[in-house]
């Protein structure tokens, strides 16, 4: 029989595994995500003859899925997390498996986009469930006092190898597409996102469950309808909804706009991406110091203030002056590393843990929805707007209005943010009041007096 030592230093070694296997799995998933999503699924749009609609309709597919976080909380609830986690989330990347043939078919363009659409869609909805699960797993696995740096860490492993993985898909589609080998070097990335989507399935099993008395309990569908009613909740309710609404008006297009507009080729697209990644590398681990330290509520409601500006900073460049692109990779990079850490703690902290997987389905549904009814908006906008127009003897484009908009609908989507209560969590002046003084105390450390 193992005595209580034993038992502690068992426990211990096993949760060391699980957050080892956590972080590759994370690498895992930004080798799917790099090699299936983000430009490489806009070169798929373009190489398919998508409009700006349906750029915007691929965009929100995984948003609008996220209306079916209800009845994943469900399954969650129902069969336990890791399980359901397992299942979701492998099912969501091997659905991919269907493009690395597409190109090679004879079928219309119009065909393999509707194929492409179909598989985004699915792939969306399973991802929904697996995610779901997956979040009340690590709210159960990870303790409350390290999720800020847990998350952080997590954060650079897989920043790093998003960003490599991203700049090797955008160097493969440079280089080959001007051969005439797009379709056949866009079906090799699936078929290595698929490689990678299997490993990760296989890292999440690998994992530790949660602990028994909360993988399966009986679904109360009550609890629904006690999370929007809950005053701790619904401020952030409403912030998530607000904010994810803004963030969509223009979070579909930036790609677009270097690839087509600014004509930069995905080669320049990529390197955006990596001083970006560079950028929350450093920033993350500070960002989750400072979470667990001072709290996640001063952390979102500054990160959300300050990155309402980088969509007007993307007003700036044109397809001869491309370095304000550098500046808002810092800016970008800095902030959207602490809003992601911030978000994700306070959706756990502010989650009940017997009610977690409902709190975390109305939570995203939120969000879910204000995105994908946004970003189908602001397609169908992009497409009533001439593409090219003189306005102040300056030239714009359609999605420098979407650009605009979204940074002025974000100010006002981060107001929501200051009616967030948090136990245990620093005023704003107060973290900044801290935070200014240890980096002064960094920068300028005082001298011992002789004695």
């Amino acid at each position: 029989m193992l005595s209580l030592v034993d038992l502690v230093v068992t426990t211990r070694s096993t949760l060391r595994a699980s957050f080892h296997a956590s972080h590759a799995e994370g690498v895992a998933a930004e080798l799917f995500g790099a090699c299936a999503g983000g430009a490489v699924l806009t070169a798929w749009a373009l190489h398919l003859g998508a409009t700006p609609l349906g750029i915007g309709l691929l965009g929100a597919l995984p948003f609008a899925a996220q209306v079916l976080q209800l009845p994943s909380a469900w399954l969650t609830q129902a069969f336990g997390p890791k399980a359901v986690a397992v299942a979701g989330i492998g099912a969501a990347r091997l659905v991919w498996l269907p493009m690395i043939a597409l190109p090679f078919v004879n079928v219309s363009a119009g065909t393999a986009l509707h194929v492409c659409v179909g598989v985004v869609a699915i792939a969306a909805v399973f991802g929904v469930i697996g995610n779901n699960a997956w979040t009340a797993w690590m709210g159960d696995l990870v303790p409350g006092a390290i999720r800020g740096r847990f998350f952080s860490r997590r954060m650079v492993y897989i920043t790093v190898a998003g960003t490599l993985a991203s700049l090797g898909a955008a160097l493969a589609l440079d280089g080959l597409s001007p051969k005439g080998w797009k379709g056949p070097t866009l079906g090799a990335l699936a078929a290595i996102a698929c490689v990678a989507g299997a490993l990760s399935a296989y890292l999440l099993y690998l994992q530790r469950g949660p602990h028994a008395a909360c993988t399966r309990e009986r679904p109360d569908w009550r609890v629904l309808l006690s999370v929007t009613r809950a005053p701790h909740a619904r401020a952030f309710l409403t912030y998530l909804l607000g904010w994810n609404g803004a963030v969509a008006l223009s979070a579909s297009f930036f790609s677009f706009h270097m690839l087509v507009n600014l004509q930069t080729g995905f080669a320049i697209a990529a390197l955006h991406g990596v001083a970006v990644a560079i950028v929350r590398i450093i920033s993350a681990p500070l960002w989750g110091r400072a979470v667990d330290r001072l709290g996640a509520r001063p952390v979102l409601i500054l990160c959300s203030f300050g990155i309402a500006g980088v969509p007007a900073m993307w007003l700036l460049p044109t397809p001869t002056f491309l370095w304000p692109l550098a500046l808002e990779a810092t800016l970008s990079g800095t902030l959207w590393a602490g809003h992601a850490i911030a978000a994700t703690d306070l959706t756990v902290h502010l989650s009940p843990r017997g009610e977690r997987p409902f709190y975390l389905a109305v939570f995203a549904a939120a969000g879910g929805l204000g995105f994908a009814i946004s970003s189908m908006l602001a397609g169908l906008l992009a497409l009533q707007l001439p593409r090219h127009f003189e306005l102040f003897s300056g030239s714009w484009t359609n999605l420098h209005v979407l650009f605009l908009m979204s940074a002025l609908g974000r100010i006002l989507a981060s107001l929501p943010a200051l009616r967030i209560q948090e136990p245990g969590a620093r005023d704003v002046r107060t973290f900044v009041r801290v935070v200014v003084s240890g980096a002064t105390a960094t920068v300028f450390p005082r001298r011992r007096l002789a004695g």
